[in-house]
């Protein structure tokens, strides 16, 4: 196995299989390992080894392909290179691995394999003298004549000339000229193929060349291409000062300006040449004169920094961004009011509130074009258009539109972005969207803004003040941008359910326009226009196929869905457009697979013949598509004992009607309420008990054995159905006073009536809120008189015409109007005047 006389290496070597590289004697380079076999030598061999022959191994280039690798052993390449293992490094991430540097000492055959697991042991034969790679070259070998002298010659000659055209500052460069001067002319052409840009097959060849001759005829013509490269590179750069003290990268891991040479490439885009063009992007992106200090110096410092530093792509993505937000760009408004009107009415039915004020600002915009971009903010139950009219905005102002859904975000980041010193830092969405829609006067729809959610990472609500400040946001900032941008002409608007869970702060900021739900009028006329279209164009139907009477569309609005919104009612549709298309369908099918139908048997002829076109949906097929009605009108069928009476409720899905129910018996005089009821209620209760007892003798209220004081030996259950629903408010006094009159005096209250108001201790009648919601659930339910307070009068003129002609309303100041309306023939004790004792100073 030795080699003459020199220095020998161990006859037996463990073998590590690299598919990524090819170690040339005399040469260094890193090794991933990450397969089991290989692991096992890492971990077993090299890191339990305590003597300098256990770090000693073979690398053999494996040519199987890794991604098909199998734990069974390849077949071997023949010739493989023993090195020394200088550094071993371990990692988890992205999965564990070893990472070696070894150097390569000589080449070596392999004899046999004397075992294969836990990794490769095999006898081998040293084929290279260790001196040609450790000797000085004075003390080596040398030859002078002969071909294989002028091969060397020829050799070194053209590693000089390519040294010459190198930056010696450069460590790899010196490197190489340290080696060139000081290794025998036998290690050159391997230690020269290892540095200069070749592929590991050109490698490998190098490799497999035993005699000094054939290596040098191998890796002659890598150099030569290699110098040639260089030259045609130098002549079609543009030479200048900067350019010629440039280095040119002359082996893999060697870098050139931040740059690899590749002769197989053309003189594509260079570093120079992108920073110049980002240069006069920056230039030309019209920004305000801060941002373009900032970016003036952002790329200062790009021109300094080589590309292999992590902060280069940071600085890169930041300015490609600043190049590509719109701090100039913006599109023109379409301002004429007309057609804005047509296209507003087009899209959606009522909502006139709405449409008022867009084309209010489409008004102002044309008397003065430098107006700020208003914020505003609709709130309504869902299901009533809230997001839909906001694209129709959009589309009516000629402007782009965007839509941020803030439901459930929690991190103030989203909105403000990350500071660049954080890794994977991003802008937030206000920045991101602006460089989508490439405009700065977009709509932008800010979704859900009353679903915002606060963490430790920051409060976002408190991050919008500042985006919906028309006061502050012509300079919003964002953290990762860290330059102001203009907002004011962005036209905000925010949809929220209810104004509840939107802080103050954030409120105060924007214009409130309340969407209450659709009267059962303009469901019908929603559903014909726009909803039924839309469902038959979505199932592949035509109004040839499938009719929907007006009737039948009224009957699924009262039978079938009790809401606010369309949402529902769209479903049910399209429930009926599938049931048809299954018919439709099938029709199709028995008309192109059998034509001559009409000659079968009238009872199979009948089965499988297709519908008469149009279908028509009447009250029987209603029933057997979508089954029977899940609603009914229940509130005259409650109202038939004493102690029953119906309130008006508002929740953010809209208004409902509230039963309340009351009973008495033997008991000590204490008051039960059930029904998940919150403090305010529970305390309306209070109130009403103890204004009835004050009262008792005027309205003639007696317990159970006729004494005045209806608690005396009597216990009080007050009961709200639809226990698993939380309630609360002051809305349902006076329909809690109504209902206990009614158990007390054991009348009857009107079986069409239904009210809402918070009532005092001295028997006040009191305002409240979401009168329209509440009054569409009372006419959704049937009711036709309802109870409100006086100074709710207002809220009237909000109705719909038809709305106010099919109720009748009675608006109350105190209890004894409210009793006095609630039941047939009036309440006993309430025609009494209410005339305030005259007072009269006694100082």
């Amino acid at each position: 196995m030795a080699s003459g006389d020199g220095i020998q290496m161990p006859s037996r070597l463990p073998l590590l299989l690299s598919h990524e590289a090819v170690l040339l004697p005399g040469s260094t380079a890193r090794f991933t390992v990450d397969s089991p076999r290989n692991m096992r030598l890492v971990s077993q061999r090299l890191l339990r080894g305590t003597s300098l022959k256990s770090t000693i191994i073979g690398v053999i280039p494996n040519t199987r392909d890794p991604e098909h690798d199998t734990d069974g052993l390849p077949t071997l390449h023949k010739i493989g290179t023993a090195g020394i293992a200088v550094q071993v490094v371990g990692s988890n991430w992205p999965k564990p691995h070893y990472t070696l540097l070894i150097t390569g000492l000589c080449r070596f055959s392999v004899s046999s394999l004397l075992k294969e697991r836990p990794f490769i042991l095999a006898e081998v034969e040293q084929l290279d003298k260790l001196e040609h790679y450790t000797t000085p070259i004075t003390e080596g070998a040398s030859f002078s004549d002969g071909e294989l002298g002028e091969l060397s010659l020829k050799f070194y000659q053209a590693a000089v000339q390519l040294l010459g055209m190198l930056d010696m500052s450069v460590p790899v460069v010196a490197k190489f000229r340290r080696l060139l001067d000081s290794l025998p002319r036998e290690a050159l052409p391997d230690v020269v193929a290892s540095m200069i840009r070749t592929s590991n097959k050109e490698k490998l060849q190098v490799l497999d060349s035993l005699t000094l001759e054939e290596r040098f005829k191998r890796a002659l013509p890598m150099l030569t291409r290699q110098i040639d490269g260089l030259k045609l590179l130098q002549k079609t750069r543009k030479t200048s000062p900067e350019n010629e003290k440039r280095v040119l990268s002359v082996r893999k891991g060697g870098v050139v300006s931040g740059r690899h040479f590749n002769l197989d490439e053309e003189p594509e885009d260079e570093d120079g040449d992108d920073i110049a063009v980002l240069e006069k992007k920056v230039h030309g992106a019209k920004m305000p004169d801060a941002a373009l200090r900032v970016c003036i110096k952002e790329l200062k410092r790009l021109k300094k920094m080589p590309q292999s530093m992590p902060e280069f792509s940071l600085t890169r993505n930041y300015l490609d961004l600043m190049v590509e937000l719109p701090w100039s760009k913006s599109t023109k408004d379409c301002l004429d009011i007309q057609a804005a009107r047509t296209l507003l009415d087009n899209d959606h039915y009522a909502m006139d509130k709405l449409k008022r004020r867009v084309l209010e600002y489409l008004a102002v915009r044309q008397l003065k074009t430098s107006l700020k971009g208003p914020i505003i903010c609709f709130v309504g139950p869902p299901g009533v258009g809230k997001t839909s009219v906001g694209r129709s905005i959009a589309r009516t102002l000629g402007r782009e539109f965007h839509r941020i859904a803030l439901g459930g975000v929690c991190d103030q980041s989203d909105i403000r972005g990350h500071r660049r010193t954080y890794v994977g830092s991003m802008p937030g969405r206000i920045i991101n969207g602006l460089k989508t829609v490439a405009v700065n006067n977009p709509v932008f729809l800010l979704d859900e803004v009353d679903k915002l959610g606060k963490s430790l990472q920051g409060d976002p609500a408190a991050a919008l003040l500042e985006v919906l400040d028309p006061e502050q946001n012509h300079s919003f900032t964002d953290h990762y941008l860290n330059v102001a941008f203009d907002l004011s002409q962005v036209l905000f608007i925010a949809t929220a359910n209810t104004t509840a869970t939107i802080p103050p702060a954030l409120l105060d900021r924007m214009e409130v326009l309340q969407v209450p739900g659709y009267t059962q009028e303009e469901k019908v006329e929603i559903a014909h226009r726009h909803l039924i279209p839309n469902q038959l164009e979505q199932h592949g139907l035509t109004p040839q196929q499938l009719h929907i009477p007006q009737d039948t569309t009224q009957d699924i609005i009262s039978s079938y869905t009790r809401e606010a919104g369309v949402r529902s009612l769209e479903r049910k549709f399209g429930a009926i457009c599938r049931a048809v298309a299954v018919k439709v369908a099938e029709g199709h099918g028995v008309t192109t697979t059998d034509v001559s139908i009409s000659e079968r048997p009238s009872q199979q002829g009948d089965k499988a013949a297709p519908p008469v076109m149009p279908i028509v949906i009447d009250h029987v097929a209603l029933r057997d598509i979508l089954g029977p009605p899940l609603f009914e009108m229940e509130v005259s069928e409650r109202l038939t004992l004493p102690g029953v009476a119906v309130g008006l409720a508002w929740t953010p899905l809209g208004g409902e009607i509230l039963f309340v129910e009351a009973s008495r018996m033997e008991g000590e005089g204490q008051l039960t309420l059930t029904g998940q009821l919150g403090d305010v209620m529970k305390e309306s209760a209070h109130l009403a008990i103890s204004w009835l007892r004050a009262n008792a003798k005027t309205y003639q209220l007696t317990n159970m054995v006729g004494s005045p004081d209806p608690l005396e030996a009597t216990d009080i259950h007050l009961h709200f159905p639809a226990g698993a629903v939380t309630k609360d408010g002051p809305s349902a006094g006076v329909t809690i006073v109504t209902c206990l009159a009614s158990l007390f005096s054991g009348r009857l209250v009107r079986s069409d009536i239904a009210m809402t108001g918070e009532i005092t201790l001295r028997g006040l009648v009191l305002p409240v809120g979401g009168i329209k919601d509440k009054v569409l659930a009372a006419h959704r339910a049937g009711v036709k008189r309802v109870i409100l307070p006086s100074r709710n009068k207002k809220d009237l003129e909000e109705l719909p015409a038809n709305i106010r002609a099919d109720l009748d309303f009675v608006t109350a100041a105190n209890l004894d109007e409210v009793l006095n309306a609630a039941f047939d023939g009036g309440f006993p004790g309430t025609g009494r005047s209410h005339t305030q004792p005259e007072l009269t100073s006694k100082l």
